[in-house]
């Protein structure tokens, strides 16, 4: 019994340790974050700051080999795709960046891709690191189909009806039978690949009232004090990882599929 235990505390503390790994531009672009909230920047502009020393980042990573170059193109992949989601979200006034800058694209800083970037870069890195494998993974021309339905629909629910109430079941519907599998240390655990979603989407949720308690961006309701995020902006995230997942899964079938024809 007390084997058994100690065994669990030790695959638990790894598992701990390799998720942290994982979240290694996460959470150092977090730190910058919060660190640039108190340095003394002499008039340079707080999103510059963070844009920069996020590529910084971006270099020394890559260079340390903590990052490969598979992820850096994946990381800078989510960059786009989050900035065209900003560029629209601010010009609707979803949310808000209330400082100025000079990288930037209409109203939003260049920074503000990089959180996007570093869901991506979390999945990517978890991917190898884990050695994540699914089972019984749904059709993916539906998964692709899916995808693109999820992000349309970040737009388009500012026209007409929200789908995500039809969505998010979809989700569970399609990836029903899905798990994804693991290694921590010699034996592979598993999880339903729904659950999976959704743990992720709560912690962004958790980093996104952090960020917005440190000055990253500001939603309307708090322009004048900082209140907590709505909960709802969890199945935002919840939809959001779902498309990074889907595109980093093509992504690493078609480098597969590539290297195989070699």
């Amino acid at each position: 019994m007390y084997t058994r235990l100690r065994a669990g505390v030790y695959e638990l503390l790894i598992f701990g340790l390799k998720e942290a790994q994982a979240c290694i531009f996460a959470g150092s672009f977090f730190f910058l974050l919060f660190i640039s909230k108190y340095l003394p920047l002499y008039g340079f502009a707080r999103y510059d700051f963070l844009f920069i020393a996020a590529i910084l980042l971006q270099v020394i990573l890559y260079l340390t080999k903590v990052e490969t170059w598979d992820e850096v193109k994946t990381i800078f992949l989510f960059h786009v795709i989050g900035l065209v989601l900003e560029t629209f979200k601010t010009s609707v006034g979803s949310w808000s960046y209330p400082e100025d800058a000079f990288f930037k694209m209409g109203d939003v800083p260049l920074f503000s891709g990089f959180m996007y970037a570093a869901v991506g870069s979390y999945i990517a890195q978890a991917w190898r690191i884990l050695k994540l494998e699914l089972r019984e993974p749904p059709n993916y021309a539906a998964t692709l189909l899916l995808c693109a339905l999820i992000y349309l629909n970040f737009f388009t629910n500012h026209f007409i009806p929200d789908m995500r109430l039809l969505l998010i079941p979809a989700v569970f519907l399609l990836f029903a039978r899905t798990s994804v599998t693991f290694l921590v240390t010699e034996k592979r655990r598993s999880m339903p690949l729904a659950l999976a979603f959704c743990l992720i989407a709560f912690f962004i949720w958790v980093a996104e009232n952090i960020s917005t308690f440190l000055g990253a961006w500001q939603y309307p309701h708090q322009v004048h004090i900082w209140n907590v995020v709505s909960t709802n902006k969890i199945t935002s995230w919840f939809l959001l990882v779902i498309i990074s997942f889907i595109i980093i899964s093509y992504l690493k079938q078609y480098k597969e599929a590539r290297v195989a024809g070699d």
